[in-house]
């Protein structure tokens, strides 16, 4: 059975961009707002090693990847939009990377 649905994937820092430990239990925070919405998810840390540059100094960032598949609608959207929102603040970023694409779920 072939259904509608959407993955997001979003890079969660392992370091405020202050270079401070963002504490496990914050993440686990992270995970499980998700868990509670979509009923699921997975993460993978240290998934990632990012390079940026912002106003002429270069960031390096460790990352871990949070993956979650969900029907894809315009409240799953918006709710995943907030998420990011919501998370940027509290992990005091200046960007978290989100992208989505629609899958097929055989």
């Amino acid at each position: 059975m072939k259904n509608k649905s959407r993955r997001f994937e979003v890079l969660l820092p392992a370091r405020f961009n202050d270079g401070r430990d963002v504490p496990d239990e914050l993440i686990g925070v992270a995970i499980d707002e998700v868990i509670d919405q979509f009923q699921a998810a997975s993460y993978y840390k240290d998934a990632a090693e990012g390079y940026w540059r912002h106003e002429d100094k270069v960031f390096h960032d460790s990352l871990g990847l949070l993956v979650v598949d969900v029907p894809d609608t315009a409240a799953n959207r918006k709710w995943m939009k907030a998420f990011k929102a919501r998370w940027k603040e509290r992990l005091e970023q200046l960007e978290i990377w989100m992208v989505s694409y629609r899958i097929e779920i055989e």
